[in-house]
């Protein structure tokens, strides 16, 4: 697949952006302006005009302004996104974790209700269309059935990936944002005063005055809930074809808030009836069922881009220690495009309860944006790093946008905190994901801290002695281990153990493997050091956050070239099998460590340590996260021993010889 719209401006690249990155954004006029309206109570003058000023306004300060301007510049070679953001400035706070954490499990969370909003409203539009209407009613068994057999279907087809549809996504988008532009020009022309909604005073009032005001930002903010999702899908098409399409989709979502606003001041009443959605209204009658097609086509390539949105964070949460090892597969030869098992069908069954349990579209906008804003605001802290540390803009200018972020982002999360009780349903699901990542990220700071490192070069002459002891039968031609230790003459005292202290493990050649993580999410390089010639090796890989650590695969490349290069010979030493030219035997060795009964744990360490170890057994093994085949790894169980028993009360009560 040619990727050279990701790097430039041009007419392939606009068009997959509109595919891939506006989906979740470009369905909100789907639902948006209804719930104001139900929210707001009435349909006058005061709350249509005040609405949509309301609309446009967050999309040019929240984001045009904060995420199309700004955050999009926290570009991390080419990816976005929470994770990544979080990887540029993790060296500038100690605590920084903490929001990343935190936006990324509600970000997530709040993800799962995007799929079923969208799908819902897009099918209980079909009650306009004659015949239909006493058939398809809002939280009938009908519409959720459609709108669940869709979902699953969609869910169902992530094992495959997207590359087979993925080159419609962008003409499909195209036509929905032209149809977008097109219904809201059509209303716009028989009302054109309706543009004066765009001046921010009628937002204002609406804020100050209406009697529900200040907290009619809950379901203004449904308007701009895809902005963090925008961020997220950096990596997929770049920043300046993001940029560049958003002055286009900007357009078609202000002219169809404009026509919706129109429409529904020209039916001179004060209120609607609570069945009618503005966006459908406007459609001309012949247009309604293709019109529905095409939402419907568009809603669910937004939720694919939301789905896949979700591997790519929980992939960039696994590459940097903050989720359990889960199996990623790669279904396409498309770069950046992976499916994570565990991860969709987690998905796939929450969002199933949320049609279950909300029934409607309407039901939905009443629970839905709460969390979003918590993410933005994570965001936010994570940026302050960004443009002070990196990018190094003037403290006084960091701040000026630190305001207006918060301010905004703020007020919606004031807003926005009533639907908690409305959420509720949630809850559990937000709280696993950051405990989650909470725990697993403390536990291997713990791990990390026990782990005791010694010199290598006070153990290479008894490696060496070992190797040659041929009383000893031998291990492996070839032993390799993975070890966690950043320097070239470091190795972990719980291999020179395994090698050494329970059944010496004699090898011809002693290999040690590490992985060093890099900023950088694609980078792949390594380097070899020879500790003793022909005798120890260490190799050292780098590894971009987004590079699966296929070590099995690794390893096999480097062999080669350095066999090509005259640098190894790794023709079997036994001499029935050296005559036929056959390899040597390579064996892996994994430790797996398990938590010891000798532990005496109290208060904190004790829980997060026994939730860890829960998680690491419900997770992928090491040898499998490593791309480990079977045949060539051994596994060895190393008991864990992070807080032992200093004090225990035993006493001999008797000492007998008998004779």
């Amino acid at each position: 697949m040619n990727t050279d719209h990701f790097k430039k401006v041009s007419f392939a690249g606009l068009l997959i952006t509109l595919g891939i990155i506006f989906g979740d954004i470009g369905t909100s006029p789907l639902y948006t302006f209804q719930a104001i309206l139900k929210e707001g109570g009435s349909a006058n003058a005061e709350l249509v005009l005040g609405a949509i000023s309301c609309v446009f306004w967050t999309l040019t300060l929240q984001t045009t302004f904060k995420y199309i301007l700004i955050t999009l510049q926290a570009d991390n070679h080419g990816e976005g996104g929470i994770f990544s953001l979080y990887a540029l400035v993790r060296r500038y706070g100690k605590k920084l974790m903490f929001p990343a954490m935190i936006g990324a499990g509600t970000l997530l969370a709040d993800g799962i209700i995007t799929p079923p909003i969208s799908v819902t409203s897009a099918i209980e539009g079909l009650s306009g269309v004659k015949g239909l209407e006493h058939i398809i009613i809002p939280g009938n068994h009908f519409v959720m059935g459609t709108v669940l057999v869709i979902l699953v279907l969609l869910f169902i087809f992530q094992r495959f990936g997207a590359k087979v549809v993925g080159g419609s996504f962008g003409p499909i988008m195209l036509l929905w944002f032209v149809m977008l532009g097109g219904l809201g020009i059509s209303q716009i022309i028989h009302y054109p005063q309706i543009f004066k909604a765009l001046n921010p005073v009628y937002g204002l009032r609406l804020l100050t005055l209406h009697p529900k005001g200040f907290w009619l930002l809950g379901a203004v903010f449904l308007c701009t809930t895809g902005a963090e999702a925008l961020y997220s899908d950096l990596g997929h098409c770049g920043r300046r074809n993001i940029q560049v399409s958003w002055i286009f989709v900007k357009i078609a979502l202000v002219l169809n808030y404009l026509g919706q606003g129109a429409w529904v001041l020209m039916q001179g009443k004060d209120k609607l009836p609570d069945d009618i959605n503005p966006f459908f209204a406007i459609v001309p009658h012949g247009f309604l069922l293709p019109s529905i097609i095409i939402a419907t086509a568009a809603t669910i390539i937004a939720s694919q881009a939301l789905i896949s949105g979700s591997f790519t964070l929980i992939s960039e949460a696994i590459s940097l220690n903050f989720w359990p090892k889960v199996r990623v597969k790669f279904p396409t030869t498309i770069r950046g495009q992976i499916y994570i098992p565990s991860i969709n069908w987690i998905l796939c069954l929450g969002c199933i309860l949320v049609v279950l349990y909300f029934r409607t579209s309407e039901a939905m906008t009443a629970a839905y944006g709460f969390s979003i804003t918590i993410a933005m605001l994570m965001t936010t802290v994570l940026m302050y790093y960004f443009l002070r540390y990196v990018k190094h803009f003037p403290l006084w200018i960091v701040i000026l946008i630190l305001v207006v972020f918060v301010s905004v982002e703020f007020s919606f999360f004031v807003a926005n905190a009533v639907k908690i009780v409305k959420r509720l349903f949630f809850l559990v699901f937000e709280i696993g994901l950051i405990f989650t990542m909470y725990v697993w990220y403390s536990a291997r700071k713990i791990t990390n801290k026990f782990l005791k490192f010694v010199n290598m070069k006070d153990y290479v002459p008894l490696l060496e002695g070992l190797s040659e002891d041929k009383s000893i039968n031998k291990f492996a031609t070839h032993l390799i281990y993975l070890t966690k230790a950043n320097h070239t003459f470091q190795i972990e005292e719980r291999i020179i153990y395994s090698i050494f202290s329970r059944k010496p493990k004699r090898a011809d050649i002693y290999w040690f493997v590490h992985v060093e993580r890099t900023d950088d999410p694609y980078t792949m390089e390594y380097s070899i050091e020879e500790l003793k010639k022909d005798k120890i090796i260490r190799v050292e890989f780098q590894l971009g956050f987004r590079v699966q650590p296929r070590i099995n695969l690794l390893m096999r490349k480097v062999v080669e070239e350095m066999v090509t290069n005259k640098e190894l010979d790794i023709t079997s030493p036994y001499p029935s099998l050296s005559k036929h030219h056959l390899a040597a035997d390579f064996i892996f060795v994994i430790l797996e460590t398990f938590l010891s009964t000798d532990n005496d744990f109290k208060g904190k360490d004790g829980f997060i340590m026994n939730s860890y170890f829960f998680l690491k057994h419900m997770s992928l093994a090491d040898d499998k996260s490593f791309g480990l085949d079977t045949s060539e790894t051994r596994i060895e169980k190393i008991p864990m021993v992070v807080n032992p028993f200093t004090k225990m009360d035993l006493k001999r009560s008797l000492f007998k010889i008998y004779e």
